[in-house]
């Protein structure tokens, strides 16, 4: 795949008012990646904050994504330097970012994303330049990988303003599990202080043009246009992990007596 063309297809449907729906990934596993690959989502976001994937694992589980023209995201544990720089050397098409506080901590997960004059990131052979061999051509993927920060904490809505004044954000992904839990209430979506708090970060990003993302956890179609008739417009849509769950429960029979 051509990947700077599907950034650039991803960034062009966000700034264009529409949905991009994606998928994640916990499970490190090719064979599981190509079938998400397959499923028809605009990008997968591997988990390397929760899931089990290392580094070293990076490579082939983007290769299964593209097989099936899915852009690789991956969401880092925290977003230093060095965690966004192997993501992107390993061939990740963005990065999304965790725990993010406050505007000086946005700019400087995107310096660390991007290559110079852009950003700040280390300039090198690597796979996602086929070790030199595409050099040139990756250089403007470089400066533009998708860069989403996470907005799950009270500091962030705090902040939400500022944090969405910086340049290169293609869109924020709401983390409502972290996010009701810095407000005391962990995973209690239905009080009243979350809603109006999700509310506020939503209404946020519409006022400043800047997309808001959500997690659809459980396979719900009726959620998922829920979601979209709400205002979203970056999705994961469930996971490789509650997908497996769902479709291998045994279902209920009645049990015939002879």
């Amino acid at each position: 795949m051509n990947k700077l063309e599907t950034i650039q297809h991803v960034r062009a449907t966000l700034q264009s008012g529409n949905e991009s729906i994606g998928s994640w990934m916990q499970i490190a596993n090719s064979s599981v990646a190509e079938i998400m690959g397959q499923a028809g989502y605009d990008w997968v976001a591997l988990d390397m904050e929760h899931g089990s994937m290392c580094v070293h694992q990076l490579p082939d589980i983007f290769r299964a994504l593209e097989l099936g023209g899915t852009l690789p995201l991956v969401r880092v544990a925290q977003g230093d330097s060095l965690e966004c720089k192997q993501a992107l050397d390993a061939g990740a098409g963005g990065i999304i970012v965790p725990m993010i506080e406050n505007a000086d901590e946005v700019a400087k997960a995107k310096n660390a994303c991007c290559w110079p004059p852009a950003g700040n990131r280390g300039v090198a052979f690597s796979r996602a330049n086929l070790y030199g061999k595409h050099f040139d051509a990756y250089k403007e993927e470089a400066q533009q990988p998708l860069f989403v920060p996470m907005i799950e904490n009270s500091h962030a809505v705090t902040n939400l303003d500022e944090i969405l004044e910086v340049e290169g954000v293609d869109a924020i992904m709401i983390g409502p599990y972290d996010l009701s839990a810095s407000m005391g209430m962990t995973a209690e979506f239905e009080h009243p202080d979350f809603i109006a708090a999700m509310s506020h970060i939503l209404n946020t990003a519409q006022q400043n043009q800047v997309p808001a993302g959500i997690h659809v956890v459980a396979p719900s179609e009726s959620e998922l246009s829920q979601r979209i008739a709400e205002g979203y417009r970056f999705i994961a849509y469930s996971m490789d992990a509650i997908l497996l769950q769902q479709a291998a429960k045994i279902p209920h029979i009645e049990s015939i007596s002879h």
